[in-house]
């Protein structure tokens, strides 16, 4: 019988926030279990984990297969699905690094008899966004229109290579978690980069209802996924949904409506004012929102998020110093003396009659 000290989890995508912050959570929770952190990039030092194991390589370059064949891993855990082009050097380096280094990854555990567990972080974004949408995607629901270009498609195209993987290899426990948007300490997205814009541009006529997952309950239901066999696919979000107008009356963001016409502009304006990788399928999002069913996330795979999406909107804009341009107690006396007001006007058009 294998001992936990014998086990190594190999980790990719390790090098950055959200690596680190897995690996200081599964060195924690390891039970002596040796971990190998694999990327392309050096850890910022701030970001570096005693007691893993860094390997700088390339997963698109033959020598992954090398290395697991030689490290002998019973869990893999990847990572490394990057969600910007920004964070790549460009959109064809962004989709080459996501699925052709899935691909060497995978035919390298293929090959591996050690691999007995797989756990791979996908995204929401497989299910698109579209004006027939469901209210609910569930796990099985097939998307009116499916993502055309950048992470979604990616991510899309990472599935359908894990999921001819599973079926050569029947042995090994698969679990692909398709989470919400990321919110928390220290999450750097396009999505939280539009949150602390002063104004937030919408599309008129759109209200759109979206879903969040806390950045802690990332890391911990990736350490699940990673800690025993949990088989299949699971949406993970926080319960409940905020649509963008409350989303940005809670964070204090005056909202100015474009017409839809005017998507393709609004992105390159983003882009201007910093918020690079603000791409056509997050526009989308913009527009018809997504919510995710997590009935299967609860039952199945027995995980629940600590956050709420209004806990994780809440926890991101005072970790990130979001601050309302119009402070909520100059809000609330305003509501007050106009309230007083009213009630005085009917109370003297009452004596008056």
């Amino acid at each position: 019988m294998t001992s936990a000290s014998d086990r190594t989890l190999l980790v990719t995508g390790a090098a950055r926030r959200l690596g680190a912050a897995v690996l200081r959570d599964l060195a924690a929770h390891g039970q002596g279990r040796r971990v190998l952190a694999v990327d392309l990039s050096e850890p910022d030092p701030d970001l570096a984990v005693d007691g893993v194991e860094h390997v700088r390589l390339d997963l698109r370059a033959p020598a992954i297969a090398t290395l697991i064949a030689k490290t002998r891993p019973d869990t893999v855990l990847h990572l490394d699905v990057l969600a910007a082009p920004g964070q790549a050097g460009g959109r064809s380096v962004m989709k080459e690094r996501n699925v052709i280094g899935t691909m060497q990854l995978l035919a390298a555990c293929q090959r591996a008899p050690s691999v007995r567990r797989l756990v791979v972080k996908s995204s929401a974004a497989v299910y698109g966004c579209a004006p027939r949408d469901p209210a609910y995607f569930t796990e099985d629901t097939q998307p009116h229109r499916p993502p055309r270009s950048g992470y979604g498609k990616d991510c899309v195209e990472v599935e359908e290579y894990v999921r001819g993987f599973a079926r050569r290899r029947p042995d090994v426990s698969v679990t692909v978690l398709r989470f919400a948007g990321h919110l928390g300490d220290g999450v750097r997205s396009p999505f939280s980069e539009y949150l602390a814009l002063p104004v937030l541009p919408t599309m008129a006529g759109f209200d759109p209802r979206l879903q969040f997952v806390h950045i802690e309950d990332v890391v911990r239901a990736l350490r699940l996924a990673a800690s025993g066999a949990h088989p299949g696919v699971y949406n993970v979000a926080g319960s409940g949904s905020l649509t963008l107008s409350q989303l940005a009356r809670r964070l204090g963001r005056a909202t100015v409506p474009l017409p839809r016409f005017a998507a393709p502009w609004l992105g390159r304006a983003l882009r201007q004012v910093g918020v690079a990788d603000f791409t056509g399928d997050q526009l989308e999002l913009l527009t018809y929102g997504r919510v995710l069913d997590t009935t299967r996330m609860t039952e199945r795979f027995g995980f629940t998020p600590r956050y709420t999406t209004a806990q994780a909107v809440a926890e991101h804009a005072r970790t990130a110093g979001i601050r309302p341009l119009i402070p909520p107690e100059a809000v609330r006396g305003a509501e007050q003396r106009l309230i007083t007001l009213l009630e005085k006007h009917a109370q003297d058009g009452g004596n008056r009659g």
